[in-house]
């Protein structure tokens, strides 16, 4: 799928569209879904958050194609695709409250918080120089499933989808933070296993901060 998104960016680079103004794109039209999803807009918001989301492919393919990727991208980058996931979910827990729905908001604020889990377990993973990606729920998964929500909420008899939807990513997004976590472990324990770590002599101490 990314490799499909380079001759597009090629074009884009060659307009002298950058990256980083795609990135902002990205938030500003994710608003935009957010007050869509608020407003019950269905599903009109679940097709333009597929579209929107397709930015996300784009941005690096961009960078890559007009020689301009660097760190600060890369951060601007992961920064920003967090505040587009959160305003979406703010915009589904509006939509809740409207409805008094106090189970579907609570499921959305789980789902929030997992899904930014799942990002920062793969971060602060990679941060230390392990791997981090892995995982059933990351967030190309989590965005189709949501879109499919809410295009299924346009259906009356099919308006529960979206919560079942939201309740199953309340679920998933924090099965997969703890399976990366797992992960994690599990590179550490193999690390200390081959190279276990040397006795404090006599007198000394083996202090870890």
């Amino acid at each position: 799928m990314r490799a499909g998104v380079v001759p597009l960016a090629r074009v884009l680079a060659g307009w002298g569209v950058t990256a980083n103004s795609l990135t902002i794109a990205g938030v500003i039209l994710n608003a935009g879904v957010a007050a869509l999803i608020a407003a019950g807009s269905f599903p009109a918001s679940g097709i333009l958050l597929l579209v929107v989301n397709a930015l996300d492919l784009l941005d690096g393919a961009l960078a890559r194609s007009s020689g301009r990727a660097n760190a600060f991208g890369a951060f601007l980058d992961s920064t920003l695709d967090r505040y587009a996931e959160a305003v979406v979910f703010v915009g589904l827990m509006v939509w809740f409250a409207s409805q008094s729905n106090l189970r579907g908001e609570l499921f959305a604020v789980v789902a929030l918080v997992g899904s930014l889990m799942v990002s920062y377990t793969r971060a602060r993973a990679e941060g230390l120089g392990l791997h981090g990606e892995i995982g059933f729920f990351a967030r190309p998964e989590r965005v189709i499933a949501l879109a499919v929500g809410l295009i299924l909420a346009a259906v009356p008899a099919l308006a529960w989808a979206l919560e079942a939807v939201v309740a199953l990513l309340a679920v998933l997004t924090n099965l997969t933070a703890v399976q990366r976590g797992w992960y994690v472990w599990q590179q550490t324990r193999a690390d200390t296993t081959a190279h276990p770590p040397v006795p404090a002599r006599d007198g000394g101490s083996d202090r870890r901060g």
